[in-house]
């Protein structure tokens, strides 16, 4: 079923400060948005003018002159001028004979011209008030729609890309590639133009430059922006918006098709289908906080968080990906959200005050490893105490030198009868004396004695040796023993020093009362120093009868007063203890936010393959070579793309405990050029040697060397796709290095293909024929017309060998190819060939490069996008066998090579 829409639905209307002008019913009427006055002007439509769907489509409005400009399809495009008297307003019986003309667009551009688009000669005239022409200027590209861009500018729009045109110079000032557009929208301070098409929005600023594209799954069908440079557009069923980064969001959800007029604060000025005006009432203050952490106005984010009832999931996963958990936690009440948002952050007390609250093991283990990550050691252990993580707390006191809880933690193994946990500390505090001890009382005797006599524990190895009798073991003899002794500690470290820095903005006055009063209650316990621990002090294990109990049960003694290690056992830094200060006011200091990687911000800036993989994110390269160039296997790709990332970095050796730095390597480096600035990156592929191989690739041709010379122009055709050139000039002689290449790596399959054939001479006659129509130098196209003139001619084709005997005399051939050229005209001029061959030189045809077999003009056929190789139709969606790299009829963009291609 086909529906015929028979009218516009949407009313031609044009914005000029307070007022609206718009069409109605045969009037053009005005609007004032301040006092919402609503009168008609000027009757518009002639009588018998109206026709199915051919109403007023575009209107242009000049304050100064009064002047209205309306468009319709009338007589395949027209234009109306009216001037419009300024005590017209109210006096709907005001009658004027329209100035009129043929056009397919009409806009003005200065005080008193309008420029009018003909398309048939893709010309803009510019015309005065009284319809008279002043000039005509040429377009720069097939337009079929021009539009208001400035003073004396045009904006032109073609079918994949708009630009803007300076009428008076005749230069482009900007151009874009975007999707088919239908609206264009200028701010009101002309620094911003979204591009309305079907399903997209596009922002530009006024050069044309790109910001971002919005994507909606059904129709947008207008817009506008508001006072803050947010843009506002609607939909079929609803109100969005969109900020200059291309965050966007919904609104409103609308029960009608309306057109946005004006926004202006929380107001949205709009006209419905019917053209009547509305006033609808929008809260603005989701996009106005996006808006404010955009631009970095944290001043007004904390103001809005204080007053504004901003909540939900949607805010928090906004925060979450824009790198703002420590300002998501003031939303956040659920423990477990806060908890994670806390790590993120790097708020180790919230996440320690959450911990508690969930007290779940996951969650103690989690704060465990990231305050293992800031260096606080004091709340590492405090983890590990609470989960009873008896062999990492022991390794903690190894590492930070702490010898007197890990003899705790011996005696703690012990009492609970954890032999390899005796054993584990023994080794950590090099207590030899102690591991014999264990291992004896295990009943590993041979084992304590090897230990002995290997310290050097003569009276306590004799001991051993006569219990063991004749069992004793015998040490092997002229080995060298070490000693398993753990190094000593220079001193027993605390906690990492941090870096202080000065205070967040999030940091102060944006506790919610709920983290007051927690941090009110907790005022003599802060840093958890009081709390009771869940391993038990060891001197009140001892003179406990049932110590094994309480450690199974976590239960401290109750005759203590601390309940597990005290204060002086946890040995706290000084900064941790419990500011006496008011309860919203923080101690932690933060280390910086490291800024942003090198590699992150060259693909920010590209949309070049070959920078992306230099940066080392393969998978944006790949996604890039896909949709660009339809590339499918990256097998053959992938020893480049690890050479494009080492070549592209360097790495300089620090401390020897310390991993190596990775420094970027930038293009066109000088000492001069500014820190703040950043080129992209140095790329070891460059075009000019893509000539040096070409050369050895012909030379390896004219040698004979056919899978030599078929790897090395495989080779060119496999690094094009991520080199990179930096002028329009190089992008052409790239393409043109795919032609070569790609002829001659057709050329050279069909030979080996030939010479794999050895009974079937009529294939062997058609593949050689193949060969002559590649495009090859002169000195390969001899050489491939002498061998297939030969293998013709001992086939018993001796048309055909004549045929290709012609040919070659008339390229120059050397004086033994010409000889022999002659020969064979002069015996086979006459003669027909013997065989049938599907081979037709007076029909130009292509060679498939999958079947070997000629598709002649006219017939149908589907190409590779990337190398431009042609098959025959059944091949569509395999794998290129030329290429080898990209999918055959797959739908790309094509070629990018260079930044110039994007500007």
């Amino acid at each position: 079923m086909i529906v015929f829409k028979l009218e516009r639905e949407r009313p031609a209307y044009s914005v000029s400060g307070d007022t609206l002008y718009y069409v109605k019913d045969r009037f053009l009427r005005v609007y004032e948005f301040s006092s919402q006055k609503d009168n008609q002007v000027v009757s518009i439509r002639r009588p018998g003018s109206v026709s199915l769907n051919q109403g007023p489509r575009t209107l242009s409005f000049s304050p100064t002159e009064n002047a209205v400009l309306i468009c319709s399809d009338v007589d395949g495009g027209s234009y109306e001028l009216y001037i419009v008297p300024k005590d017209a307003a109210g006096r709907g019986d005001y009658m004027q004979d329209a100035r009129k003309g043929a056009g397919a667009s009409a806009v003005f551009v200065a005080r008193n011209r309008f420029a009018v688009l003909d398309r048939s000669n893709n010309q803009a005239i510019v015309k005065n008030l009284k319809n008279e022409i002043i000039k005509k200027s040429p377009l720069p590209i097939g337009t079929d729609a021009i539009y208001y861009a400035g003073t004396g500018n045009l904006l032109c729009r073609a079918e994949d890309r708009v630009l803007i045109f300076d009428l008076q110079q005749r230069i482009v000032l900007g151009e874009l590639q975007t999707p088919s557009v239908k609206y264009i929208v200028w701010s009101s301070d002309m620094e911003s133009v979204a591009l309305l098409g079907k399903h997209t929005i596009v922002i530009a600023n006024k050069k044309l430059v790109h910001r971002c594209t919005m994507h909606e799954t059904i129709r947008v069908k207008s817009g506008a922006w508001d006072d803050k440079g947010v843009f506002i557009y609607t939909t079929l069923n609803h109100i969005k918006y969109c900020l200059p980064n291309g965050d966007g969001g919904i609104i409103k959800t609308l029960d009608a098709t309306i057109y946005i007029t004006k926004v202006s604060g929380n107001n949205i000025y709009c006209l419905d289908r019917d053209g009547k005006n509305h006033v609808i009432s929008i809260d603005s203050t989701e996009y106005i906080f996006k808006l404010s952490l955009f631009h970095k106005r944290y001043d007004h984010v904390m103001n809005m968080i204080r007053n504004s009832q901003l909540c939900g999931q949607a805010v928090i996963s906004y925060l979450q990906q824009k790198g703002f958990p420590e300002v998501a936690l003031h939303f956040v009440k659920d423990e477990k959200t806060r908890f994670n948002l806390a790590l993120e952050s790097g708020n180790i007390q919230i996440a320690v005050a959450s911990a508690k609250e969930i007290d779940d093991k996951d969650h103690w283990y989690k704060l465990g490893i990231e305050a293992l990550r800031q260096g606080n050691t004091s709340i590492v252990e405090y983890a590990y105490q609470r989960t009873k993580n008896f062999e990492r707390l022991s390794f903690l006191y190894l590492i930070t030198g702490n010898r007197e809880k890990l003899s705790k933690m011996l005696r703690i193994a012990e009492i609970k009868n954890d032999i390899m946990g005796q054993f584990h500390n023994a080794m950590y505090l090099g207590d030899v004396h102690e591991r014999i001890k264990i291992l004896e009382n295990a009943g590993h005797l041979p084992l304590a004695y090897v230990t002995a006599v290997s310290h050097g524990l003569e009276e306590i190895a004799s001991r051993l040796a006569t219990e063991l009798g004749k069992n004793v073991p015998i040490l092997p003899e002229g080995k060298k023993r070490s000693l398993l002794l753990p190094p000593s500690s220079l001193m027993c470290c605390g906690d990492w020093p941090l870096l202080r820095v000065m205070r967040g903005i999030f940091d102060n006055g944006l506790d919610t009362g709920r983290a007051g009063n927690e941090e009110e209650e907790d005022a003599n316990n802060a840093d958890w120093g009081d709390e009771e621990l869940d391993i038990v002090d060891v001197d009140d294990m001892i003179q406990n009868a049932d110590i094994s109990a309480e450690l199974e049960d976590g239960i401290a003694n109750k005759d203590s007063e601390e309940g597990g290690w005290d204060l002086e056992d946890l040995e706290l830094p000084p900064d941790a203890d419990t500011p006496k200060a008011s309860a919203n006011v923080s101690s932690l200091f933060v280390a910086p936010t490291p800024g942003v990687p090198v590699s992150q911000i060259w693909t920010q800036k590209s949309s070049l393959a070959g920078e992306h993989a230099a940066a080392g994110n393969f998978d944006t390269a790949m996604r890039l070579l896909t949709r660009q160039l339809g590339i499918k296997n990256f097998a053959p790709l992938k020893p480049l793309f690890m050479d494009l990332l080492l070549g592209s970095h360097t790495y300089m050796n620090a401390f020897a405990s310390a991993p190596a730095m990775p420094i970027a390597v930038e293009k066109n480096w000088s000492e001069s050029a500014s820190p703040n600035v950043r080129g992209p990156p140095a790329l070891v592929f460059k075009f000019f040697q893509m000539d040096e191989k070409l050369k050895a690739a012909y030379r390896a041709t004219t040698d004979g060397k056919f899978p030599e010379a078929l790897r090395l122009f495989l080779n060119i055709l496999h690094a094009i796709p991520l080199i990179v050139v930096d002028s329009r000039r190089e992008v052409d002689e790239v393409k043109e290095l795919i032609e070569i290449a790609k002829e001659y790596v057709l050329g050279l399959k069909i030979e080996v293909k030939r010479k794999e054939l050895k009974d079937n001479s009529v294939r062997q006659q058609e593949l050689a024929a193949y060969f002559t129509n590649c495009k090859l130098q002169k000195i390969h196209a001899r050489l491939v017309l002498t061998n297939a003139m030969t293998i013709c001619y001992k086939g018993g084709s001796y048309a055909t060998a004549a045929n290709f005997a012609r040919m070659l005399l008339e390229n120059s051939p050397t004086e033994i190819q010409a000889k022999k050229a002659r020969q064979v005209l002069q015996h086979a001029s006459d003669k027909k060939d013997a065989s049938q061959l599907n081979y037709d030189y007076r029909n130009p045809f292509v060679v498939c490069g999958e079947t070997y077999v000629p598709i002649y003009r006219g017939q149908k056929d589907v190409s590779c996008v990337y190398c431009g190789a042609r098959f025959v139709p059944s091949v569509e969606g395999h794998l290129c066998s030329v290429c080898e790299l990209a999918v055959v009829g797959a739908d790309a963009s094509g070629l990018l090579c260079s930044p110039t291609q994007t500007r």
